[in-house]
């Protein structure tokens, strides 16, 4: 019965003939294992005839899951990176979710797990956080094709409201972004979630318009570098790509020269995140441009010499 669970959860449409050659049952064996699994509140979906089969739908309750040990491990490590992360409203509910799970698991997965938190050091980084309710209406929205109404704050502290068609949310560092058609600027636009308050669906339903490049991150990340004075920065680190893309993560882009050292390019409003990405690799590196980062990082070396000579 679990074993047909199991298949049953990947949602899609199984004729009676397929699950009981992959079971290696009897349909009759079949017929009785579903009807076990209704008694369970799994919602199974039957339908007659030569093409007859089965099918799992949603319920209007929550039945208990089946799931691998990793997708259990993968559950247990996002719900306790989301009770400390940048959607507000969720913590406490994340962290009793995660009690529940890992209260469940075998021995050998709750070592794994305890793993993960014990020898993980989260980066301590400060930002705006954003509603979960809020985030679930843009992103129902989104998936609906319906128009939404909120009010924003611009970057200037302007405020007023808009009407846009969504298109999807964008996750970049620890700021999400609404990729929308703003009716009102017949021109598309990305909108800074944090910044955004009552959004509301108004019910009109539209039909998704094409981006004007390959993707929603893509548009996010040209409106950035667009709208603020950034300085390039490019380094020669002498290291292998893998180790610094471990590091820098999407922040920069970083190409190789040899197995030994690479490329790293940045476009940054300042240059704190650079010296700090540079002391987070550990590697010798070389400033390529601007003079500017160079004369930087000779007084922030020059600070830190200072501080760490005897008084």
């Amino acid at each position: 019965m679990l074993r047909l669970l199991s298949l049953l959860q990947t949602h899609r449409y199984w004729s009676g003939g397929d699950l009981a050659d992959r079971l290696e049952v009897s349909l009759r064996t079949l017929r009785r294992d579903v009807d076990r699994l209704r008694e369970l509140g799994y919602p199974v979906d039957a339908s007659r005839g030569v093409a007859g089969g089965y099918q799992l739908q949603a319920g209007a309750a929550l039945p208990p899951l089946l799931l691998d040990d990793e997708e259990a491990v993968a559950i247990a490590v996002s719900l306790r990176s989301a009770a400390g992360g940048v959607v507000s409203g969720i913590e406490e509910t994340s962290i009793r979710a995660l009690s529940k799970i890992v209260q469940v698991m075998p021995p050998r997965l709750r070592r794994r797990v305890n793993a993960l938190q014990d020898f993980t050091v989260p980066a301590m980084l400060s930002g705006p956080t954003v509603d979960a309710s809020a985030l679930s209406t843009l992103a129902q929205a989104c998936r609906d094709d319906e128009r939404l109404e909120f009010g924003y704050r611009k970057r200037d502290g302007e405020t007023g409201r808009r009407t846009v068609e969504p298109h999807r949310l964008v996750s970049l560092g620890r700021r999400w972004y609404l990729v929308a058609w703003d009716l009102h600027r017949h021109d598309w636009r990305s909108f800074r979630v944090d910044r955004l308050s009552d959004p509301r669906s108004t019910g009109a339903r539209f039909r998704q318009r094409d981006l004007p490049v390959g993707d929603a991150a893509e548009f996010v990340q040209a409106g950035i570098a667009a709208a603020t004075t950034q300085i390039e920065v490019v380094v020669t680190i002498f290291a292998s790509v893998e180790a610094v893309k471990r590091v820098s993560g999407h922040w920069a882009e970083v190409t190789p020269i040899d197995e030994d050292s690479c490329r790293l390019e940045m476009r940054v409003e300042s240059f704190g995140w650079p010296v700090m990405l540079l002391g987070a690799l550990d590697a010798r590196f070389e400033v390529v441009t601007p003079p500017e980062f160079t004369e930087h990082l000779r007084a922030v070396a020059a600070r830190f010499v200072q501080a760490s000579t005897p008084g």
